[in-house]
């Protein structure tokens, strides 16, 4: 595919820049993790919970796609600590849903241990130090002058 004459790129938020992996990593996580709530007991539940009701392939696909996130925080130039922790998340997750072996009781550990949750806040922490530019301020507006 040819970048037009004018320099910009076809598809938006496919940068290398760092806020453009921030973009990409709060999306995947929010797939993963957050993507409806639960009616009656208000819980998120993402695309890694509905996998792990297939045993095995799904626990397998859920890791496949955590990976995803470890590899754009490697492509950010992370430490090797850090890269440490967020594949033993993924790693984590993979085993509890190999637990899954009865789908809907397997789920739970799933429900309550969120790999991609966790790697996300290490990824904006390290975001927040070296990419100060990057940030993000949540929250709600209180007052405006």
């Amino acid at each position: 595919m040819a970048i037009p004459s004018d320099g910009r790129r076809p598809f938006p938020g496919l940068g290398r820049d760092a806020a453009s992996v921030r973009q990409r990593v709060e999306a995947m996580e929010k797939i993963l993790e957050r993507l409806v709530v639960i009616p009656g007991i208000k819980q998120p539940v993402g695309l890694d919970v509905v996998l792990d009701l297939v045993p095995v392939a799904g626990s397998i696909a859920g890791a496949a796609m955590g990976a995803y996130i470890v590899w754009e925080a490697k492509n950010l130039g992370m430490s090797k600590w850090q890269m440490a922790r967020m594949t033993g998340n993924v790693g984590l997750n993979w085993v509890l849903g190999l637990a899954s072996v009865v789908p809907v009781i397997g789920v739970i550990p799933t429900l309550l241990f969120r790999s991609n949750t966790r790697n996300l806040k290490i990824i904006k922490r390290h975001l927040d130090k070296h990419h100060a530019h990057t940030a993000v301020i949540e929250g709600k507006v209180i007052a405006r002058q």
